[in-house]
């Protein structure tokens, strides 16, 4: 029963069901853009960086106040949560050739929401049965918008 479950992802697929029920939503992933390896004026730092923003759905976005306990935030903070499906983590994973979720969230430059771009503070993921099936994003305002 339990590898049935495995090979079938039932529980990516309730998660997914269950983001899009509770105001499921695409929010834009920003990363840096693949360097030209022939560009001389790239490799000096003459050029402005380039990003890309990568869809992610189905997604859930809500204020949520920091405790102790979480990681990579501020005691007592105010910041967001952002739960992201499984399933479109992972194959943005395999499409961008990162070795895994955790690679590509610490190399993303934040996550653009609503026209606003918060920075990724931690990301965390939730499993069943040894598989993924939603990947927990804390995040914040960049510091020169909280200034």
């Amino acid at each position: 029963m339990v590898d049935l479950l495995n090979q079938t992802g039932a529980q990516a697929r309730a998660a997914d069901a269950l983001l899009r029920g509770v105001g499921g939503r695409a929010v834009l992933l920003r990363m840096p853009a693949p360097a030209s390896a022939g560009d001389i004026a790239e490799q000096l730092g003459l050029e402005t960086p380039q990003f890309q923003d990568i869809e992610l759905a189905p997604a859930a976005f809500r204020k949520a106040r920091a405790t102790g306990t979480d990681a990579g935030t501020d005691s007592g903070k105010a910041g967001w949560e952002l739960l992201v499906s499984a399933t479109a983590v992972e194959a943005l994973v395999g499409s961008l050739g990162y070795s895994a979720a955790s690679t590509l969230f610490s190399t993303a430059f934040g996550v653009l929401i609503d026209g606003v771009l918060l920075t990724i503070v931690s990301a965390t993921e939730s499993g069943a049965l040894g598989q993924p099936y939603v990947y927990r994003l804390w995040l914040r305002e960049p510091v020169a918008d909280e200034v």
